[in-house]
């Protein structure tokens, strides 16, 4: 394989891994706080983005004493928005974000004011809402949080450019009362879905980046950069319906049998096994319910020869059997 097409591949699975989140839109604020200042969120299901236009903030996560400081050009991303506090510094007593912006409902784009004596922090936040149910164990071993400072985001020019774009509240239709609480506004024709596109490709650009410069902060990461387990991976997450075995899968890995197996848990945290039958079982819900696919077709669109065999998996991994899956979904 030549040296291009092996860096071309964590980008191919980012993709692959990402698909099936299936990003059903953002809520956008814009914030202009002067110190003192201080918010801390509950754990949400969505993707979320810190970007410090101007000033400084500090961002907490619950049961760790060091804060993150996040300083003017720097982008935090939280994968699976993973609790925390951000305030105009460490220490600083915050109020519950629900408090300030209740709801925070898709597609809406609020600016807030905060006021105060103290400096001033322009803020570019976002939460990226996506189904749960798409969300691999690979996804979930991501880090709580990744920080791109300046030079990492000037790696990346269609990052920096388009976070600039969106830093501009005014450019999507933002409006705040000007006393501290926003409210959704009017802009341009299309203003809301060209910001939701835009944040959605600085959540996947910004993902990008930290796999190629951040892979040390965690095994997932390292996964996703390791040339043959991320052969593997990629296998798995878009060819999941052919018959693998662990043998065929540590030759895609250009592997030994043992070393793959020993290798592909330590980094992705499950058995090959174990993250193949994941992955199929995935696709079969999204089946399930999307689709009007007749339930007997169902287990060899996901790779199983036999309808026993995958109903006996489906029900271990769900709970229930896969036309009790579906007919709540239906009805619903």
């Amino acid at each position: 394989m030549s040296p291009d097409l092996l860096k071309d591949r964590p980008a191919d699975l980012l993709d692959e891994l990402l698909a099936p989140l299936r990003l059903e839109g953002v809520f956008a604020s814009w914030w202009e706080a002067r110190a003192p200042w201080g918010f801390r969120g509950d754990q949400e299901w969505n993707a979320l983005l810190h970007y410090v236009r101007s000033g400084e903030c500090a961002i907490t996560m619950p049961g760790t004493s060091e804060p993150v400081i996040l300083r003017a050009g720097e982008l935090a991303v939280f994968p699976y928005g993973a609790a925390h506090e951000i305030a105009d510094r460490p220490g600083r007593a915050t109020s519950p974000l629900d408090l300030l912006l209740p709801g925070r409902p898709i597609g809406s784009a609020t600016e807030i004011r905060v006021d105060g004596p103290g400096p001033l922090t322009e803020l570019l936040c976002g939460g990226l809402h996506y189904d749960e149910a798409g969300m691999s164990p690979l996804y979930r071993a991501l880090p709580e949080i990744l920080v791109l400072d300046g030079e990492m985001l000037a790696s990346e020019p269609l990052l920096a450019g388009t976070l600039a774009e969106l830093a501009a509240p005014t450019r999507y239709g933002a409006a705040g009362d000007g006393a501290g609480h926003g409210a959704a506004g009017h802009g341009a024709a299309g203003a809301g879905l060209v910001a939701s596109r835009a944040f959605e490709l600085v959540f996947v650009l910004a993902l990008r980046v930290a796999l190629s410069r951040l892979s040390d902060l965690s095994p997932a990461l390292q996964a996703l950069r390791h040339p043959a387990i991320g052969r593997a991976l990629l296998a798995i997450q878009s060819r999941f319906a052919e018959p693998w075995t662990l043998e065929s899968l540590a030759w895609e890995a250009g592997m030994s049998r043992s070393a793959f197996a020993t290798t592909f848990s330590r980094l992705v945290g499950e058995a090959p096994a174990r993250h193949l039958n994941g992955r199929r079982m995935r696709e079969a819900a999204r089946i399930l319910v999307e689709t009007a696919t007749p339930l007997s077709a169902v287990p060899e669109r996901v790779g199983y020869r036999s309808a026993v065999g995958f109903h006996l998996a489906f029900r271990r991994h769900f709970g229930v059997p896969p036309g009790e899956y579906r007919r709540p979904r239906a009805e619903s």
